[in-house]
């Protein structure tokens, strides 16, 4: 399974923001890595690198690799509605992504471990694929052998993030992905405008 595993404060710094979640070395050096990352006298970036660090942000924020990603803007650009916010709509629809809004793991690559290590039921059914893509109305669950895992109780614990779009219950350790969320409900940071102008070149 493909996957960024390289230094992710580094591409954190590169963003300006904790795209990875808490991080206490980006608290401490949140400036661009590199010899000239703290010089406040950056030279002015041009419209295409604006575009492409938009859509590289959005890629290393979902744990998504330019082919995947490809792949969802075309699907976002044949569908109904505004292309970006599809895209948008379609990374949150992930069920790794929906595993960490729930509170199920503190990270999406905590989240995608926990697909792909078949903790994770959708429907009461297991699955074990990440990209696998949730409409509203489906229930996801942590399976029954891994409810006392202390990673996931841990992370539950530590949860205070609530979501319009999902429902979860402590007790049963089962939420639903109820609707797919509008754009003005994803908290994430991106100008999808530019990726989709990057695109369409």
């Amino acid at each position: 399974m493909a996957r960024y595993t390289g230094p992710k404060t580094k591409i954190a710094r590169k963003f300006g923001e904790a795209i990875f979640g808490d991080d206490k070395s980006f608290e401490k050096r949140n400036y661009p890595p590199g010899q000239h990352g703290n010089n406040r006298r950056r030279g002015k970036k041009s419209e295409y690198a604006i575009q492409l660090m938009e859509k590289q942000k959005a890629k290393y924020t979902y744990g998504i690799l330019e082919r995947q990603f490809r792949g969802l803007f075309k699907k976002a650009r044949a569908a109904q509605g505004i292309t970006g916010e599809v895209l948008l709509q379609l990374c949150e629809s992930r069920l790794d992504n929906v595993v960490y809004r729930m509170g199920i793991s503190p990270s999406r690559s905590g989240a995608r471990q926990l697909v792909s290590h078949r903790h994770i039921t959708v429907n009461g059914e297991l699955v074990n694929i990440p990209s696998y893509s949730l409409k509203a109305g489906d229930v996801v669950a942590v399976r029954e052998k891994s409810k006392s895992l202390e990673a996931i109780d841990r992370s539950l614990s530590n949860s205070s993030h609530v979501y319009e779009w999902i429902t979860w219950n402590d007790d049963t350790k089962q939420g639903t992905y109820v609707s797919i969320p509008a754009r003005i409900q994803i908290p994430e940071n991106i100008n999808e405008q530019f990726i989709v102008e990057l695109y369409s070149k």
